[in-house]
């Protein structure tokens, strides 16, 4: 079965607090993995089944279980966790291809919550007695195991996970209860951004997006698109500005001398040197 899973809000910075817990927040996708009287069902936070993706995830020692959390590939040579790596898992779709990967890049599940066992709807459970069931269950399966948490102590779990270069962390209310298909301030991420200065260097043609490139020597590398955290009067203010700088134009975008810079936030590098996710911050002038 699916349940629409709960959501969470942004907080812009770490804190300490007695009323919440505090986890690592994993760098893979929402999975929820549901077993009733059958074989193991698997969902992204979409309610798209993607049980045949994830063979390694079948075998589970419960019956009668949906549980929450997130599906990750560890980086053999680092030892962090490998978004990329991910979603190469999640996008194959042949069934030789997907036995091979789940041999050569196994996945791990890693669970945060359980909303249903044993016949009982657990969401209205306070936080800390879901956590307090899911603690002593036995799954059975190396490849699944459960989120670590640590209490009160936000800001020292943070500088944690900055200085080994994982993606953030996630703060809960102990008495939360879960609210399915909805943002809630009970459930709040911090991300570790990385900030990079870039500049633009024209803008896309189909829906909004400004390109943007980085000083690599004397040439200027693309490096991504920027479509999110631009405000109105700040695209009003970029095209007014650039406009009598275009050099030219293609069928998808149109360029201009690479005169305005910028900074953005972004989770990571990609490997092959693109900006992920980037936000738009602000312009440098």
């Amino acid at each position: 079965m699916f349940i629409s899973p709960m959501l969470l809000e942004t907080a812009k910075s770490a804190f300490d607090s007695p009323d919440h817990i505090f986890e690592p927040k994993i760098d893979g996708h929402r999975l929820l993995l549901s077993r009733q009287n059958g074989p193991t069902r698997l969902y992204t936070r979409h309610n798209n089944e993607c049980t045949r993706q994830y063979p390694e995830l079948y075998d589970i020692a419960q019956d009668d279980i949906l549980l929450d959390g997130e599906v990750a590939c560890v980086d053999r040579d680092s030892g962090l966790i490998d978004f990329e790596s991910i979603m190469e898992r999640f996008l194959a779709k042949k069934s030789d291809k997907i036995l091979r990967l789940s041999a050569s890049l196994p996945v791990n599940y890693m669970v945060f919550d359980i909303l249903r066992y044993k016949g009982e709807d657990l969401r209205g459970w306070p936080l800390m007695k879901r956590k307090e069931l899911l603690a002593g269950i036995d799954f059975g399966n190396p490849r699944i195991s459960v989120v670590p948490f640590i209490e009160r102590e936000g800001e020292r779990l943070y500088q944690e996970i900055v200085s080994r270069q994982m993606e953030g962390i996630v703060a809960k209310r102990k008495e939360s209860i879960y609210v399915s298909d909805q943002k809630s301030p009970s459930w709040l991420k911090i991300i570790n951004w990385t900030y990079v200065d870039v500049v633009l260097t024209g803008w896309r043609k189909d829906g909004f997006g400004w390109l943007v490139g980085v000083h690599e020597g004397e040439r200027i590398k693309p490096v991504g698109v920027v479509e999110l955290g631009v405000t109105a009067p700040q695209r009003k203010a970029f095209y007014g500005a650039v406009q009598p700088y275009v050099t030219g134009e293609d069928r998808n975008n149109v360029y201009v001398q690479p005169l305005l810079h910028a900074k953005v936030k972004i989770r990571n590098w990609t490997k092959i040197g693109l900006l992920r996710s980037p936000v738009f911050v602000g312009f440098n002038i």
